[in-house]
This record gives C-alpha cells, sequence and structure tokens, in this order.
C-alpha cells in the first residue's frame, strides 16, 4: 500500500545544498519509518537515512555523491534520457510531488520499487533539494518467482502502477485483457494490498454459471426454495463478508440477472432465493472479462448503468506479446511452478529463443501450457528446441523493423537517421528504453 506523504512541510534557507540545513533535514527524516534519501537538483545523493540503510544496506559509502540513476538503475544518464519515466523532471515540471514505480537494483536484485519525489523550495521558491520516498513492492517480482505477478517490462509495469494507486480504496476496479493475461493474480493482488487483505478472497466464475444457478450461487438459497435445496445455503455474497469479490468474465452474466447484479453493488441489499428478508452485503468489488463490453452495451449485449458502475478504476492488463521483455523470466518463473519432485527445470537457449520469437494468443496461460508439455519429454530435466511443439505459435518478426529499416543493422540506422531518439524507437518499432539498451551495448549511446 502506498505510503503517508511527510506530514510537515520542509523549507531550505539559500544555503549550499550540503550545509546545515540540509543536516536539518536527515534529522527530520531519521524519524521517518520508509526509506528516504535526499537529492540535489543535479541528481547528486546527498544523504540517506537509517531506514534506508536498513532497507539496501550500509550505503554511506557506497552511494552519497554519486548520481540517483547511477545507483537505482546502473544508467549513464538521467531516466526520461533512457527511456523512462523521471519523476526528477516530472516534480521540476509540476513543482510538487510526483510518483511513478521503477525497478531498481538492490542488494537482493531487481526489485519493483515505488517511488515519491518532492520538492523542497528555498524563501525565494527556487528548488534546492528533492527527498525521496521508496518502498519495495512486495504484489510483483522482478525475478523468477513462485508464486504471484513476475514481470518488469514497461506494460506490465504500467499495469502494476495503476493496481497500486486503486488497491487502497474501495472503489470497483474492471481488469480488461485478453484470456491468459493473468487477471485472477492482478484481482488476487488488489485484494492483497488494500485494507481488506485479512478478509477472504472469493472468485465467482460467471461463465459458468447457467442463469437458472446464478441467483442462487450468488445469493444463497433457503431451505425448500426449489426442488433440491435440502438446507439453506450461503451464497458467494456471504461469503465474501469483509473481503474482495472478484467476478470473472462478468461479460458472460446472462443480461436478466445484470440488473440484480447491478443492485446489489449499488444498494449493497440482497435477499436469498425463497426469502423475503434483506441481507446486506459488504465486499470489494473486482471484476474481469476478455469481452469489449462497450460494444456489447452498444448492441444490447451489457447494461449501460451496469457498466458505468464497475467501470471505475479500468486497468488494462498488457497480452505477452507486448511483454517480450518478460518471456524469460516468466519461463524461469513458470519451470519452478511445474511441481517436478525428480528434477528441476530448465530451458537452453535455443529453446529460449524460440520462445521469445513467438507471439502468444493464448498469453501466459497458453506459454505455460507449452512448458508443461515439453517438461514431459525433458528426461534430463532440460527443455530443448525439439521438445517443443512443431509449431507453437506463429512465429513473430525477430527484429520487428518496418520494411523501410529491414535489412540494416541498428549501428547503420543510427548513422543515418537525423531524428531523435524517440523518433528512432517509433522507426524501429521499439520501446524508447530497449532502443537506450541496445545502443549502449553497441557504444552508440
Amino acid at each position: 500500500m502506498p505510503t503517508a506523504a511527510v506530514t510537515a512541510p520542509v523549507t531550505l534557507s539559500p544555503q549550499t545544498p550540503s550545509g546545515p540545513a540540509v543536516q536539518s533535514l536527515i534529522s527530520f527524516l531519521e524519524h521517518e519509518a520508509q526509506p528516504m534519501i535526499v537529492l540535489d537538483p543535479d541528481y547528486n545523493i546527498l544523504a540517506a537515512n537509517i531506514a534506508y540503510q536498513r532497507q539496501f544496506g550500509n550505503v554511506d559509502q557506497a552511494i552519497i555523491g554519486h548520481k540517483c540513476y547511477r545507483v537505482s538503475h546502473h544508467y549513464d544518464v538521467p531516466c526520461d534520457q533512457a527511456g523512462e519515466h523521471c519523476p526528477m523532471k516530472r516534480a521540476q515540471e509540476l513543482r510538487g510531488p510526483d510518483r511513478i514505480l521503477h525497478i531498481h537494483h538492490t542488494p537482493r536484485g531487481p526489485e519493483h520499487v515505488a517511488v515519491e519525489l518532492r520538492p523542497i523550495f528555498d524563501d525565494a521558491g527556487a528548488i534546492t533539494a528533492y527527498v525521496e520516498r521508496l518502498e519495495v513492492v512486495r504484489s510483483a517480482s522482478a525475478r523468477p518467482s513462485g508464486e504471484g505477478l513476475v514481470g518488469r517490462s514497461p506494460a506490465f509495469n504500467q499495469a502494476l502502477g495503476a493496481l497500486r494507486r486503486v488497491a487502497p480504496s474501495m472503489l470497483p476496479v474492471l481488469l480488461l485483457g485478453e484470456s491468459g493475461t493473468g487477471k485472477e493474480l492482478f484481482a488476487r493482488a488488489v485484494h492483497e494490498n488494500s485494507e481488506r487483505a485479512g478478509g477472504p478472497f472469493v472468485v465467482v466464475d460467471c461463465s459458468g454459471l447457467t442463469e437458472t444457478l446464478f441467483e442462487s450461487e450468488l445469493f444463497g438459497h433457503e431451505k425448500g426454495a426449489f426442488t433440491g435445496a435440502s438446507s439453506r445455503k450461503p451464497g458467494l455474497v456471504e461469503t465474501a463478508q469483509g473481503g474482495t469479490m472478484f467476478l470473472d468474465e462478468i461479460g458472460d452474466v446472462p443480461l436478466s440477472m445484470q440488473v440484480k447484479l447491478l443492485r446489489l453493488i449499488e444498494s449493497g441489499t440482497y435477499r436469498r432465493v425463497g426469502s423475503v428478508e434483506t441481507q446486506y452485503a459488504n465486499f470489494r468489488l473486482v471484476a474481469a472479462t476478455h469481452k469489449p463490453l462497450e460494444a456489447m452495451v452498444a448492441n444490447g449485449e451489457f447494461r449501460q448503468d451496469l457498466f458505468y458502475r464497475i467501470n471505475a478504476f479500468p486497468i488494462v492488463l498488457p497480452p505477452l506479446r507486448e511483454r517480450t521483455e518478460d518471456i524469460g523470466l516468466l519461463v524461469n518463473s513458470i519451470l519452478t511452478r511445474i511441481k517436478n519432485p525428480q528434477r528441476k527445470l530448465s530451458v537452453d537457449a535455443a529453446a529460449l529463443a524460440v520462445l521469445q520469437r513467438c507471439v502468444w494468443p493464448g498469453n501466459v496461460r497458453q506459454l505455460r501450457n507449452v512448458l508443461e508439455r515439453a517438461s514431459l519429454f525433458a528426461d534430463d530435466g532440460v527443455i530443448r528446441v525439439e521438445h517443443l511443439p512443431a509449431t507453437p505459435v506463429a512465429p513473430a518478426s525477430i527484429t520487428r523493423l518496418p520494411a523501410r529499416a529491414a535489412g540494416a543493422s541498428l549501428a547503420e540506422v543510427h548513422a543515418s537517421f537525423s531524428g531523435t531518439r524517440k523518433e528512432l524507437a517509433a522507426y524501429l518499432g521499439l520501446s524508447e528504453r530497449t532502443l537506450y539498451r541496445k545502443l549502449k551495448d553497441l557504444g552508440l549511446d
């Protein structure tokens, strides 16, 4: 969950950043429970509080005086010049705080870190320093993991950043994305980062409920309410009391049942089948679908008022083809999750290259299925190209360059291109961050 902001204003007198004013600021920040550092406007780290040193190691000699982007990202230039969002640049433009989710290098390896940057002003209104608050994000992993969300690509981080903003609130969340993109994992992460994390997380598979069963399963029923109702049964709404209810594939809810679902969400009340007694619901709503709800509303297949009610905070989950940087990380994570007590599974470089050159219409679910099948043929525990399906998916372009750039090396294109790096990235069909890394590897940054 996001931490509280600095509770007291801090103003520096017009002194040098390393003078007594900064020392007073550090003394103030020492009492903060969250890791914090102080930066000057040239990205130099002036000091770190005790909480930072406890979280990231004793760093007085290691980072003081160094550039923040070099310490956190191992970059040679500020984040915005490396294709990433730079909170300092944004805070300078806003003359106020900025928040972002980044991948930082930590003593434990790469980790998702939530960063909040606040400018410090002198008496004349000039920015003389910045206070940066950092929090390691536990709801996702930037390294191979045996459970939970895994990823580090810009598209994944954008969705994760949105999740962290909405999770502490009670706003309904609508997860949108293709089948197999991990909507249930994201829904569970919303729950675990909310104040209801100690309550139940109840999954309702809307696509698996017929119209006749939907009301009974959701609201429960009384004894004798219908043939076969031999006892009172609590519904899923009652089971979710004090926690989160996840309506998976809400686009499959029968139109006749949507009005009852809307009444439940709006009024927080319901009645068991066969009962006249009003029950009160208490749950956080997270819904998900792979269907185009707006088009369904236009066609009369989904209620407009229900759509507006559940669409308070939509989060679009990226398909795997937009997360190609994550495929290696996902492969290693999936292999750790395949239960095989006899041997440890791995994938060789050639097989990994094949997986990375593919588009995945079934997304992470399809990748997992391919790996689980291949593991059955890997007698020594190493998955090779011959263990993969003949055509696991349609092969994607290896370079993904537009026709005008095909056949030329990156160095040749870079040498002949007269636009900005951002324009070059768009021309090559790459993200600016990926382009920066490729140029750096070639010594062209």
